[in-house]
């Protein structure tokens, strides 16, 4: 599993009974995740004191409870970017820390590109992937279909000082802006992919991963350029194994024998127990020359 070490700004303080107590910079907050089954006890004394705590509702969704006036919007630095943090509706602060390993990996294969590169994030929520490759030189193309998101993207890039540089923030469906591309003639010789478990579209159409992914990654891997950097996928579907994920990317990409493929669960250490709390899965390929 791959685990971020170097995200000061992040902790996952521990983990027990369905919830999560964790340090964003300052502020601690208590979330639910349905994937801590284990019980304990609760010794760390920030448990019974957090800034705030999202509780979750028995119709769906859910509150948060703002117990020491939480701002509307706070920033955490991870290395040399800066993100806003907003508490959101569904639980989440607009940034998933353990994803700092796949914007590290991204950084050092742009910087050692020795070329320029373009970059296309698809389903590019909040942008942090996105300014992270802008950081280390990289020309950026970010899609995201929540105008909403695209702005919070922009309002990163800014908080990074990297808005000055060369990226189109677009509102849009992946789906159809990559048949688009594939018309126009436009590749990329880097992309990421990080598209939802579920939804639904603005016309009520269902996206399932498991059901759509075989489609998506065909329409994708044809606007690859030939002379590509780098393929990320990340997945948050329980039902889509690693090794599923690894043999689909070798399916649809011009994968050389040479060149590097893995799939791996990537996860958060807790800092209060000796386990590391699994965050999904990327599966990872590298064009080596």
């Amino acid at each position: 599993m791959r685990t971020v070490s170097d995200f000061l700004d992040y902790e996952l303080i521990d983990a027990e009974g369905g919830e999560r107590l964790e340090r964003w910079k300052d502020i601690i907050l208590i979330r639910p995740d349905p994937q801590i089954i284990w019980t304990g006890k609760r010794k760390d004394e920030r448990w019974k004191n957090p800034h705030a705590i999202y509780h979750r509702s028995n119709s769906g969704g859910g509150y948060w409870e703002n117990k020491k006036n939480v701002p509307d919007m706070w920033t955490v630095d991870y290395n040399d970017l800066t993100f806003c943090l907003k508490p959101m509706g569904f639980k989440h602060t607009g940034l998933f820390p353990e994803q700092a390993v796949n914007w590290k990996l991204a950084t050092e294969l742009i910087k050692n590109a020795n070329r320029d590169i373009s970059v296309l994030n698809l389903f590019g929520y909040t942008g942090a992937a996105t300014v992270a490759c802008l950081k280390a030189g990289a020309r950026v193309t970010h899609i995201d279909a929540s105008k909403g998101m695209v702005s919070w993207g922009k309002e990163n890039a800014k908080a990074s000082c990297v808005d000055d540089k060369s990226v189109r923030w677009l509102v849009d469906d992946c789906m159809k802006f990559v048949a688009r591309e594939i018309r126009r003639g436009n590749k990329y010789d880097a992309i990421i992919m990080d598209p939802p478990s579920y939804g639904r579209g603005p016309s009520g159409e269902i996206w399932k991963l498991e059901l759509q992914l075989g489609n998506l990654l065909k329409s994708v891997s044809q606007i690859m350029s030939d002379n590509p950097l780098f393929f990320f996928l990340n997945s948050y579907t329980g039902g889509l194994s690693p090794t599923i994920l690894n043999y689909m990317v070798r399916q649809y990409f011009n994968v050389g024998k040479n060149d590097t493929l893995y799939t791996e669960e990537i996860g958060l250490k807790v800092t209060n127990r000796d386990i590391t709390l699994p965050c999904g899965a990327t599966t990872v390929w590298i064009k080596n020359d």
